[in-house]
């Protein structure tokens, strides 16, 4: 099969993109562990969870709508359970399971981290963009992250 080498305005956007996808999240996890002493992985946990009806959510789905491993879910979990963040409960649907509680301090946590967060987020990325590109940027990315395997 012969290689489909990328043309010059394909190798521009390309290499482009492959740098916003390195110094774009780089930045955004330094400004939320400045201000908040939080990782972005912290924070994905305890917003998603925040969402959940009872601040509560099943580990191996939670873990699916994360798109992260059940092991990776639960090895950071038991880090954030520590700090008194989330707390595991049995899940009465899975014996085998657990359902992950956000705790009244974790969700005050993530009420102090998210202003500064959004702050951060706009300053070096939303703010940056016409409402047009957000648009265009929003069926892109959904595209692209909805493709097969």
């Amino acid at each position: 099969m012969a290689t489909r080498w990328l043309n010059e305005d394909e190798e521009h956007a390309w290499r482009a993109f492959r740098r916003m996808l390195t110094l774009l999240p780089a930045r955004l996890a330094r400004d939320l562990a400045e201000d908040s002493g939080l990782s972005p992985a912290d924070y994905e946990v305890l917003s998603t969870l925040s969402e959940a009806a009872n601040r509560r959510w099943a580990l191996k789905d939670l873990a699916a709508k994360m798109a992260w491993s059940r092991s990776r879910l639960s090895h950071h979990t038991a880090r954030m359970e520590q700090r008194g963040l989330v707390e595991r409960e049995p899940d009465p649907s899975d014996a085998r399971g657990c359902v992950l509680h956000l705790t009244d301090e974790g969700f005050a946590v993530l009420e102090r981290a998210a202003p500064a967060h959004l702050e951060s987020v706009r300053a070096r990325f939303i703010d940056h963009l016409t409402p047009a590109e957000l648009t265009t940027l929003r069926h892109l990315s959904t595209r692209i992250a909805d493709l097969p395997d």
